[in-house]
Parts: C-alpha cells; sequence; structure tokens
C-alpha cells in the first residue's frame, strides 16, 4: 500500500533557530513556526487560531536554517511528521511531535548585510538594479540621478537587453 507523511507549513518563527551538533558532529536546527487561522463562526464575528510548529533541520539544512531564518521571519517549510518518546527526569513518558525539515525557503526579504531584515518592504536598492553606463554612449540621466558605471570589460559584454529587473524574476 502507498502512503505519504508530509508536511508543509508557512508562517512566522516564534524564536531563533538553535543550532547543536550531535557528538558525531552532524548538525542539528530546531526552532517553531506558528500558522494562523481565521474564520466566521456561526453568528459572522471572526475568530482567529494559532498553531505551533516544532520543526527539526538536520545537517547542511540546520546550518542554513540558522543562518537565514530569524524570529519573526516568515517561512516556508516542507517535511514529514514525526513523534518522539523519551522518558523524563521525573520518569514520566513524554512525547513531542515535529515536523523534520526536507525543504525550507525563507521568505521575508534580506537586509544589505545578508541577513533577514526587520522590515518587509524592499529598500530602493533592492527594487531596482543599478543604471550602467555603455562604452560611447552619454549620460542622459537627469542631474542627481544615483547611477553606478561597471568595468570596462564588463561593459562590453552588455547590450541593451541585459538588465534583469524584479519584475521579470518568476518567483
Amino acid at each position: 500500500m502507498f502512503s505519504l507523511n508530509r508536511a508543509t507549513v508557512i508562517g512566522n518563527l516564534t524564536r531563533d533557530p538553535e543550532l547543536r551538533y550531535t557528538p558525531n558532529g552532524q548538525a542539528v536546527a530546531s526552532f517553531a513556526i506558528a500558522t494562523n487561522r481565521r474564520w466566521k463562526n456561526q453568528s459572522g464575528e471572526m475568530q482567529d487560531e494559532v498553531q505551533y510548529h516544532e520543526i527539526v533541520a538536520w545537517g547542511k539544512l540546520g546550518e542554513i536554517a540558522n543562518q537565514t531564518l530569524a524570529k519573526g521571519k516568515k517561512a516556508y517549510i516542507e517535511g514529514r511528521i514525526q513523534t518522539r518518546s523519551w522518558e523524563g527526569p521525573d520518569g514520566a513518558k513524554r512525547n513531542k511531535t515535529e515536523i523534520v525539515a526536507e525543504n525550507l525557503i525563507a521568505l521575508s526579504p534580506r537586509d544589505n548585510f545578508g541577513q533577514t531584515g526587520d522590515s518587509d518592504f524592499l529598500s530602493e536598492a533592492q527594487e531596482s538594479p543599478p543604471e550602467t553606463k555603455k562604452p560611447g554612449k552619454t549620460d542622459s540621466s537627469p542631474s542627481g540621478s544615483k547611477s553606478t558605471a561597471k568595468k570596462d570589460s564588463d561593459e562590453d559584454s552588455l547590450d541593451d537587453n541585459s538588465e534583469i529587473k524584479l519584475e521579470d524574476i518568476p518567483f
């Protein structure tokens, strides 16, 4: 028989990822994601519900999670559901259900230092690529506008259609 164990969540991190290493040197990051659900009840009032999901990312994926994710930032997590059982120091049996991440995408924008930023808005530098001057062309931009020139060797390989715009990126 066919079976499937797949979980996909998009939400905000409730804490920074905690990166640890097993005794044999394998990285493991743990963090939690909060997902929100909003609906109208029978009387027409809006209801909100928050679910918290424990996430575990192993190996290189754990190291990437530690570097790219931060508390409050939005992330897409895909993986499988796993329940662990153990006996606590008081002798009581404990269970924990978590998502073992197999794929993750940081959905919040990055700041200028490569870390996820505090704002969900793109800065002016991120919204449009810098303009470049081509050899033999005059600068027709109005005074006071921002433009940057590339090295001469890079300019020779550019043509008029080589500018990449954020609207052209398919994701």
